[in-house]
């Protein structure tokens, strides 16, 4: 793997990561009873996004470890993937 693959790679991993934790333990504005005036209902109350961040990049760097090293070992080679397609 290049240092632009494994950037790539945690890149995407970093948002992926991201967007599943941003919904979770999420209260909307409505939930709470504090709708801010010109915000919707359901606009997050507390969103924690540091917190959130925090988290995705520690779980992203902890996949991105794996997949490294599944990858740099040769563990899984290009060749065992075109075995399954046939």
């Amino acid at each position: 793997m290049s240092l632009t693959g494994g950037i790539v790679l945690y890149a995407v991993l970093w948002f992926l990561v991201l967007f599943v934790l941003l919904p979770i333990g999420q209260q909307s504005q409505a939930d709470v009873g504090q709708v801010t005036p010109g915000t919707p209902a359901g606009a997050p109350h507390e969103p924690k996004l540091k917190k959130k961040a925090l988290w995705a990049t520690l779980i992203a760097a902890l996949v991105w470890g794996v997949i490294a090293y599944v990858i740099i070992a040769g563990v899984i080679t290009r060749a065992d993937l075109e075995a399954w397609t046939r």
